[in-house]
């Protein structure tokens, strides 16, 4: 036992009844220094000891206990001494218990209605126990009929066990991330294998907050007071982010009025007045998980001082009220401390701040990103007849003949390679011969149908989908023999395929989002990551639902936040898609097609007008940039496309022989998430077997050629198609960059050609002269400019704020007006931007932007 601050006169007795572990940790001890320092109080340090091995009878008696759990504290022993002597608790012990438990700290916070996430309880009496109530299937899990989808948080019943998980849908690669207490640097551990959910004991699931990459975490000292601090979400990358001291980065946010009630609302319904708990800030909503024990903040000399003041006060309200607990002018630590003269400059993200206006400061920051190198887009269509495939429409479109399918998820895409495995070596139905021409062509797609599928060993609907939609019906007995019904008779296939992004792709993207944050925050190293840590600025990431597109927004973020690890859990925790923003080409389909047309009318009829070098403006005639010889380089464009395309038929008929030595009915290999998202090694073995790169077979690049070859020109029609063009580029950029080891003869001359030709059709299939560009750009463009130009009015409005309050810091007095707003925002809980948001909602509304875009949330600081 350890006695501070006895001697002259009656004090306070503070009991310290806590592991020795705990009561010297550096918080700890900074608070009880300061305690002392008032002079009022003896603070009595029990010692591991007395609290082990002595009867509670024989323990100091005290006016005042400081007692709370930790690994091997007897929480019942301290309970027997409390009902035995009646000290003063700062936190009360019975209440303890309950934090060892989620389920009972998610009842006590539904109590007291304080905002938490969806959740439910899977609760088993043994290992694996299978529940009739509880469902999982590939991308979503089912408990009593409430679904759960992918991402969900799997949180183990037992408070102090660390394990959490967090699953990922397939559309985003799939996988889990295990989180954990912190070891070394490390707080999380991505497993892109793991697909199933545990199911050694009882679970609570949980639905996932995006949250911008960071977590918040609040520390109350009495309902009075909570401190909140910002760290990266191990959820992101698992990497701790640490000082050169060796401690974890964070940084203090200001909480709302609405996040500070629901501090003094988690520290009431628990009764423990020092307590800790993790606030998700989420679409302008703040919830709260995970409440703790006695928690104290870290390495702050600002927190030390309030918690030892607001505990001061606590002790002398409960045990001397006839005391004055008011905070002398001075603190007792800080007597003999010199005074720091107040700085008039200080640095706040890029720009130097002094007195307000004096300067300029970087308000907002908007950039528009193209997805990095991919492979070429490819698409197989054909018609089917066949049952088996009918069947499988039906099955997925809920049994409704006249509506179309769309498969994307593993199940659905195993279930469509079953089918075709069973008809590729088959004759087409109704067909005497397999010798037609029709018949050769359909096995020949149902054969490429068959290679997509079982492309790298692995499926993910971020790369590849297949949409069957009906196209003639019949009338068939219904199975009951009750009447007819309709059934299917032919159906359109569209499997869609490649475009996924390299691994330089990934690399290009994440350099860039690296280049971005040297040169927006030049010199000072992570301040881009100090914003985003703190929340005082808005950073958000969209991404159209393209895979190659979501990844390269991901590797981008990665490079941007100095983040580590795989993509996926980057890409489900920052970004956000947005199609209908970043992919708005169907606004203006019809004059693309104007366009397209009158492209083939310029270059098929050889015109000489288009690039008329004697004019001042060229580029103001249709179709300016065009090579003046576009109609002589067509044809130059055929023959070389047909020349590297019987290079690659040659080097897919060996492999096709070798092929059909081995069966059809193999079956596919297990998912490989290193495959889907790529990994080096892969080129490097493949390259060193002479094979193309990344998972595509010859079977597959003949295919790619081929169709190339037909689409580009109709023999008999004695027709070009301009459209082919730069599909024809993509495949040559492409193989010239990774698979030049397979040296096709022609294809270099055959990239210049395309190249030629390609520069100029493909801006001006967005309109062949500039007055068309700007129609099709701006119903391409619509919703972005919109989001845009809300963005900048919502960045201005806020540094007018900004400045008007700065403004008034010197008055006393401010404006009715201002008064107000002030007294409307902490009289009513609402996101902490609303008063911005809501001056922009009519012009949202008026550029047809959704409803859910003024939800949006804000990581700003509120400027009141």
């Amino acid at each position: 036992m350890v006695v501070l601050g006895g001697g002259v006169g009656k004090k306070i007795a503070v009991g310290v009844c806590v592991m020795e572990k705990k009561v010297f940790s550096a918080p700890m001890e900074q608070i009880l220094e300061r305690l002392q320092a008032f002079g009022e109080f003896e603070i009595i340090i029990f010692g591991d000891k007395v609290i082990l091995e002595d009867p509670v009878e024989s323990w100091p008696i005290c006016d005042c206990l400081v007692a709370f759990y930790s690994s091997g504290y007897p929480l019942e022993k301290a309970e027997a001494y409390a009902a035995l002597r009646k000290p003063f608790l700062v936190n009360e012990l019975e209440q303890q218990h309950l934090l060892h438990d989620r389920r009972k700290v998610y009842e006590c916070l539904e109590m007291y209605g304080i905002p938490i996430p969806r959740y439910a309880l899977v609760n088993r009496e043994v290992p694996c126990q299978e529940l009739d109530y509880f469902v999982e299937e590939e991308d979503f899990v089912e408990v009593h009929g409430n679904r759960f989808w992918k991402p969900f948080v799997e949180k183990p019943v037992d408070g102090d066990d660390h394990s959490i998980m967090i699953y990922y849908p397939s559309s985003a690669g799939g996988g889990m991330k295990e989180l954990f207490r912190k070891v070394g640097n490390r707080s999380s551990e991505f497993h892109p294998e793991v697909r199933r959910v545990r199911r050694e004991g009882s679970y609570i699931y949980e639905e996932f907050m995006p949250t911008g990459g960071t977590d918040v975490k609040v520390y109350t000292v009495g309902p009075e007071y909570a401190h909140a601090e910002a760290r990266k979400s191990p959820v992101v990358d698992g990497v701790v982010m640490r000082n050169p001291d060796g401690k974890e980065v964070r940084y203090p946010v200001l909480l709302t009025p609405t996040e500070k009630q629901m501090a003094r609302d988690v520290c009431l319904a628990f009764r423990q007045a020092v307590c800790g708990f993790d606030l998700l800030r989420c679409e302008g909503r703040s919830y709260v998980c995970d409440v703790n024990g006695w928690s104290f903040v870290k390495n702050s000399h600002k927190y030390y001082d309030d918690a030892a003041c607001v505990l001061r006060k606590m002790f002398i309200d409960a045990k001397a009220p006839h005391l004055s607990s008011t905070i002398p002018p001075t603190l007792p630590w800080k007597v003999n401390e010199p005074l720091q003269p107040s700085e008039g400059l200080t640095r706040q993200g890029s720009g130097i701040i002094g007195t307000f206006g004096q300067s300029e400061e970087l308000r907002c920051v908007i950039t528009i990103i193209r997805h990095g190198d991919r492979t070429p887009k490819q698409k197989v269509k054909l018609k089917v007849t066949e049952e088996k495939l009918l069947n499988l429409m039906l099955k997925y479109n809920g049994g409704r003949p006249r509506s179309e399918t769309k498969l994307k998820s593993a199940v659905q895409l195993q279930d469509l390679l079953d089918a075709t495995r069973m008809l590729v070596p088959r004759t087409r139905p109704g067909r005497e011969s397999d010798s037609e021409a029709e018949d050769l062509e359909h096995a020949e797609k149902l054969r490429q149908v068959k290679a997509v599928l079982e492309e790298g060993g692995h499926f993910s609907g971020i790369y590849r989908k297949v949409q069957l939609k009906p196209l003639k019906w019949v009338k068939v007995p219904k199975s009951n023999g009750e009447g007819e019904e309709e059934r299917p008779a032919e159906a359109l296939m569209v499997l869609k395929y490649g475009g996924v992004l390299t691994h330089a792709g990934r690399k290009q993207a994440e350099e860039l989002g690296r280049y971005f944050r040297n040169n927006m925050y030049p010199g000072e190293g992570t301040g881009l990551l100090r914003l985003h840590s703190t929340y005082r600025h808005d950073l958000k990431i969209y991404s159209s639902d393209e895979g190659r597109v979501q990844m390269s927004a991901a590797a981008f973020a990665k490079g941007l936040l100095d983040l580590e690890g795989q993509l996926t859990p980057i890409l489900v925790s920052l970004v956000s898609k947005d199609s209908s923003m970043l992919d708005g080409l169907d606004n203006a389909s019809i004059e693309m097609e104007e366009a397209k047309a009158r492209l083939n009318e310029i270059i098929t009829s050889g015109a000489k007008n288009h690039t008329n070098g004697s004019s001042d403006v060229p580029w103001m005639t249709d179709g300016g940039g065009l090579p003046s010889n576009a109609s002589e380089l067509l044809p130059k464009l055929v023959k070389l496309t047909k020349k590297v395309t019987e290079q690659v038929r040659l080097l897919a008929k060996d492999e096709d022989e070798n092929l059909s030595e081995t069966s059809s009915f193999d079956v596919i290999p297990p998912y490989d998430q290193a495959k889907a998202l790529g990994k080096t090694n892969i080129d490097v073995d493949r390259i060193a077997a002479g094979l193309p790169c990344g998972s595509e077979g010859f079977l597959l690049m003949f295919a790619r050629w081929r169709k190339l070859e037909r689409d580009l020109y109709n023999e008999r029609k004695d027709r070009f198609d301009i459209t082919q063009i730069p599909d024809v580029y993509d495949s040559c950029k492409y193989d010239l960059l990774h698979n030049a080891h397979l040296n096709l003869e022609g294809l270099d001359e055959l990239f210049k050609v395309a190249q030629l030709l390609a520069d100029g059709v493909i801006p001006n299939e967005y309109g062949i002269n500039p007055k068309q560009k700007l129609k099709i750009g701006s119903k391409i463009a619509r919703r972005l400019l919109g989001k845009i130009l809300i963005d900048l009015r919502n960045t201005r409005e806020e540094a007018i704020s900004v400045a008007e309050l700065k403004s008034n810091q010197d008055q006393d007095s401010v404006s009715a007006k201002s008064g107000k707003e002030d007294a409307d925002y902490h009289s009513k809980p609402h996101n902490k931007n609303e008063d911005t948001r809501r001056s922009s909602t009519t012009s949202e509304k008026s550029m047809d932007q959704d409803d859910d875009d003024d939800k949006e949330p804000q990581y700003r600081l509120d400027p009141k």
